[in-house]
């Protein structure tokens, strides 16, 4: 018969005192619990004619479906709107119900650091760390109150992941529900 000699001990291990970013491989993006640190933005092509963005705008907020966010790049006959909605699942619904043509994105939002003197530097700086574009930026109503910021870049897991690390907040679309 033989007879094992287990040890245990009531240290911590080493691999659970790391930070979470070493324990976790960095292609973690969700798992059980955890949620995309992203939101969906809509970018609708329209017409520019009058009347156009308020048919737009009250078909979403007729429907209980909240708009967080809107920016508009017209040009002489053609409008781009970009929306992110407090329901995307909602809003992907109407815009189709009612004939709009749209595409959808993941963005990042993210919540301006409230401890710095330049808040837009500070993530145009991180941005920079690792050379990632950002292609268009503009503001999200959010119900916290915090000035938060909407991005499209070039590489949207590195740049969460940079921006996780330096202790910036990012929104999911579930932050954004009435």
């Amino acid at each position: 018969m033989q007879i094992l000699n287990l040890k245990f001990s009531l240290l911590p291990s080493p691999r659970y005192s790391m930070p979470m970013e070493e324990v976790l491989p960095p292609e973690t993006e969700t798992g059980a619990g955890f949620e995309s640190a992203r939101v969906h933005q809509f970018t609708v092509f329209m017409e520019n004619k009058v009347g156009q963005l308020q048919h737009l705008v009250r078909t979403v907020e007729d429907a209980g479906c909240r708009v967080a966010a809107l920016c508009i790049n017209n040009a002489t006959d053609a409008a781009l709107v970009r929306l992110i909605l407090s329901d995307p699942t909602q809003g992907r619904s109407l815009l189709e119900q009612q004939g709009f043509s749209y595409s959808e994105q993941d963005i990042l939002a993210v919540e301006l650091p409230r401890r710095s003197r330049h808040p837009l530097l500070a993530v145009t700086a991180a941005m920079l760390t690792a050379e990632i574009n950002i292609h268009y930026a503009y503001p999200l109503l959010t119900r916290s109150g915090h000035p938060t910021l909407a991005l499209y870049v070039d590489d949207i897991v590195l740049a969460s992941q940079l921006l996780i690390r330096k202790r910036f907040r990012l929104l999911a679309d579930s932050d954004l529900e009435k």
